[in-house]
């Protein structure tokens, strides 16, 4: 069934990954996962723009943001293709990289270990339903600091690697990570200089 190690991965991640690696599902069932969990985030940020308004500021000078409903579901759109297409190149970085580590992991194995470990972080999404910038700058970290952790945990278990050379590999991976979401940003703000930035009510 399509995200039934979602409750695994938050309880006890180290078992999970042990029945990840020993049950391995097709390419499509593990892109299935992350075309899911994908459509809280951008969900949550349509609904939070449309609807609840983003507070900018504090105090008194607080102002409510929201974008057009026609603006808002183009940036979620967007979002989304763009969350789907990012953790797919983290699986392309996986794959390719492993071959220095003389570790060979087929596309699903890369794709399960990408989508698993961004699974924290795109169900930090929920926090747009409190649209302040702080409480949700705040709820990302965790999310970020746990998929970081969820790398560090399975890749050894995934790979069948020492945990040394696992430690070795997944900072690697984060730094690759970093340098993609990096080309990510970047790529948005060449789109929103061509015109396709927000529109505010």
């Amino acid at each position: 069934m399509i995200l039934n190690h979602l409750w695994g991965i938050y309880t006890a991640p180290k078992e999970e990954w042990q029945n990840i690696d020993r049950k391995h599902e097709n390419y499509f069932y593990a892109l299935s996962h992350i075309l899911i969990i994908a459509m809280i985030p951008s969900a949550m940020a349509y609904y939070a723009s449309a609807y609840l308004g983003w507070d900018i500021g504090a105090g008194v000078t607080a102002e409510t943001i929201k974008l057009t409903q026609q603006s808002a579901l183009s940036m979620a759109v967007a979002m989304y293709f763009g969350l789907v297409f990012g953790v797919i190149a983290l699986a392309v970085l996986i794959h390719e990289l492993a071959k220095s580590f003389e570790v060979y992991p087929n596309y699903t194995q890369s794709l399960e270990i990408a989508a698993y470990t961004a699974t924290p972080l795109f169900m930090a999404g929920f926090s747009a339903f409190y649209p302040e910038l702080w409480f949700i700058m705040s709820v990302v970290l965790v999310g970020i600091s746990y998929s970081v952790y969820l790398l560090y945990t399975g890749v050894p278990i995934m790979l069948h690697i020492p945990e040394e050379k696992g430690f070795i590999f997944s900072s690697s991976v984060v730094t690759c990570g970093l340098v993609l979401m990096v080309i990510l940003m970047a790529a948005s703000v060449i789109l929103w200089s061509y015109g396709l930035g927000p529109q505010h009510m």
